[in-house]
């Protein structure tokens, strides 16, 4: 056998090999850098929407919130059959503060004769336990699983009662800046796995990342910190923990 031969036969597995892991790893930085990217856009929605006074989330509705979904940047859109794609996070509170965010996604619409499209900055609040159960099953169809509404609007404005009394998701939709309501029936919210596995290294199902045992990764500080600022935990979420618990066990 030529050695010759033999070596550059080596020398070109070994270069395959390299070239391999290298778009192994150049992949990975990818993605990480999507979901780092996509929490700090949820960061800056949250933020700039908290900021509007006439039109940012009143105080009252907030504090009874249980989870919030941040979608930066949703696609609407509508032709002939009108439409939503986005990906977002969400995060639940805990006694010991919100819990390490959870990557999810959102596809599916409702039927309508809309021509067009444009980009949606979208909130949706979890008001109630019925809420959390829905959120917790992994995926569901708002308007089939869960209620939706628009939610009332103005920093401090008096929220009055319908919204605690019917509502499972309270939703504030922004485009182009401008508060506008969006058509959200139909739409299915999901856990996106892959994007979970790329930030915790795992898969961590939703369950274990509410239940508040999970320590948030660092990319989440930003959006973290800014919910705790507009948004400080309750002790009164122990209901959330103990259903988290009894799911994970």
């Amino acid at each position: 056998m030529n050695l010759q031969k033999v070596t550059k036969g080596c020398s070109a597995v070994a270069a395959t090999f390299c070239l391999l892991i290298t778009m192994g790893w150049t992949q990975d930085e990818k993605s990480q850098t999507d979901i780092a990217k996509r929490l700090q856009a949820s960061a800056e929605v949250f933020q700039e929407i908290m900021q509007a006074p006439d039109k940012g989330i009143p105080d009252k509705v907030l504090s009874d919130a249980k989870c919030v979904i941040i979608i930066p940047s949703m696609v609407k859109f509508a032709i002939g059959f009108g439409g939503q794609h986005g990906k977002g996070v969400v995060t639940c509170k805990t006694p010991n503060g919100w819990s390490a965010p959870a990557p999810v996604t959102m596809t599916g619409g409702s039927w309508g004769l809309q021509f067009g499209g444009e980009a949606v900055d979208l909130v949706m609040l979890v008001m109630n336990q019925k809420g959390v159960d829905h959120l917790l099953s992994s995926k569901f169809k708002i308007g089939a699983d869960a209620s939706a509404a628009a939610g009332p609007v103005g920093r401090h404005a008096d929220a009055g009662t319908d919204w605690k009394m019917k509502a499972e998701l309270l939703t504030y939709s922004r485009a182009r800046g401008v508060f506008a309501g969006i058509d959200l029936s139909g739409a299915a919210i999901k856990q996106d796995k892959d994007e979970t596995v790329v930030l915790y290294k795992k898969f961590v199902p939703f369950a274990d990342l509410f239940s508040g045992k999970v320590p948030p990764p660092k990319e989440a500080q930003p959006l973290l910190a800014t919910l705790v600022k507009y948004a400080p935990p309750s002790t009164r979420q122990g209901a959330l923990v103990k259903r988290c618990a009894q799911l994970v066990g």
